[in-house]
């Protein structure tokens, strides 16, 4: 089991994924994000997952997948008692632009649009566009841009996702071209609340 981020302020972090590698491994996926967090209607939450090794971002992650992990991990939870009071437990896709979290992302989503944002100026630029093409023998991210292609260090980033063409897609009516003519996925998601009331 992988988990790619993890932000669990306030919560026992070792407690919490003793819970929830073992409902990830029964699904076969990996964790992209798990984040504790507040909204407005109260503390959430949230984990993203993905089939593991998926060069598409939420291939084989559908509403069912998404409820039944909702539900088993719901379980799982429950008998940790790890999380007090309520809260909102949300299971879904990281979506067809996912953030990039490690080199291995770089690796595998290569041959894909993405946008790096930058700690410092790149040839005057905080925001670099281009594609992916994995990392050199440095380790550094190589993408090709529209002036060629450039190596940033990885140190270098501060945060980067995957560009999806949705004018593109709207234009060749297949919903990308490369997904069988079907329509690019939309995020699934599945909700449940804690039945919890300490």
């Amino acid at each position: 089991m992988h988990l790619a981020h993890e932000k669990l302020a306030g919560l026992d972090r070792d407690r919490i994924l003793a819970a929830v590698e073992p409902v990830l491994r029964a699904h076969n996926v990996d964790g992209v994000e798990l984040l504790w967090r507040t909204d407005r209607g109260g503390r959430v939450l949230e984990l993203t997952v993905e089939r593991a090794g998926s060069r598409v971002p939420g291939e084989g992650i559908t509403i069912d997948v998404c409820s039944e992990i909702s539900r088993d991990l719901s379980a799982a939870l429950d008998v940790a008692d790890v999380i007090p009071g309520k809260y909102r437990l949300e299971v879904g896709s990281p979506g067809l632009e996912r953030t990039l979290y490690n080199s291995g992302d770089y690796e595998r989503f290569a041959g894909q649009a993405a946008r790096l944002k930058l700690h410092e100026p790149f040839e005057g630029q905080h925001v670099i566009r281009g594609v992916l093409h994995g990392i050199d023998e440095q380790g550094r991210v190589l993408l090709d841009t529209e002036h060629g292609e450039i190596a940033l260090d990885y140190s270098a980033i501060d945060h980067a996702r995957l560009i999806f063409d949705w004018r593109a897609s709207a234009e060749s009516g297949d919903g990308g071209g490369k997904r069988g003519g079907r329509r690019p996925a939309r995020r699934g998601r599945a909700s449940r609340r804690s039945h919890r009331n300490r």
